[in-house]
């Protein structure tokens, strides 16, 4: 994944991008670099409005015009009317300076979901999974999964951060013929699954069944 951060103040910026951290992060400090920046596909903008060679929102405006990329602005002082503006501008958060870095992580990830759920591709760090397209990418390179593989990862993502049991997982995956699956199938299927996208935080649960961390 890949995010733009825009902001003049080097040592907030530097912060920034170490918050967010292990996300590969572009950096500019004023428009002119930014408008550089956007010349690659980026996941997610992290726009200040005050920089040195004119207004965020005029940039805000520029990308909405011909992307739907998500942008958090940076405003000062809780100015209401640079809020209001961004967010018709089309910002879809703000955060006011000063401000948590574990804060703005956590827009920053709150985001990413609210524009996953709308678009149906799941984004997480370096993994893009298009369920409704059956397309699944890790750092840019599809994935051939089987239709087992891909009932499997669809049901670990759509409740991620709950322990799904074996007997759950066989009874969803192989419907219409659990009681004659090998006892071994499961286990198989995730640790094909788990080969072809390494660095997936699924988590075994030892006598129980498995988890997406997240």
């Amino acid at each position: 994944m890949k995010l733009l951060i825009v902001e003049d103040d080097c040592a907030l910026n530097r912060g920034i991008a170490l918050s967010l951290k292990p996300e590969q992060v572009l950096q500019a400090g004023t428009l002119a670099e930014a408008r550089t920046c956007l010349d690659e596909d980026v996941d997610l903008v992290i726009l200040d409005i005050n920089l040195p060679d004119g207004s965020g929102l005029d940039l805000c405006r520029e990308i909405r015009e011909k992307s739907q990329v998500p942008i958090i602005i940076l405003t000062a002082n809780d100015m209401e009317v640079d809020i209001v503006t961004g967010l018709e501008t089309g910002a879809d958060d703000y955060i006011t300076k000063p401000f948590s870095l574990m804060v703005l992580r956590a827009r920053v990830n709150a985001v990413l979901r609210r524009k996953s759920s709308q678009t149906g591709v799941f984004l997480w760090k370096n993994f893009s999974f298009d369920f409704e397209n059956m397309e699944y990418l890790v750092d840019g390179v599809e994935q051939d999964l089987s239709r087992t593989e891909q009932k499997l990862l669809k049901l670990m993502v759509f409740n991620r951060g709950r322990t799904l049991t074996r007997s759950q997982l066989i009874e969803k995956i192989w419907s219409d013929g659990a009681e004659f699956v090998e006892e071994n199938a499961l286990s198989v299927a995730m640790k094909r699954l788990r080969k072809k996208l390494p660095g997936a935080p699924i988590r075994t649960v030892y006598g129980i069944g498995y988890i997406w961390e997240q």
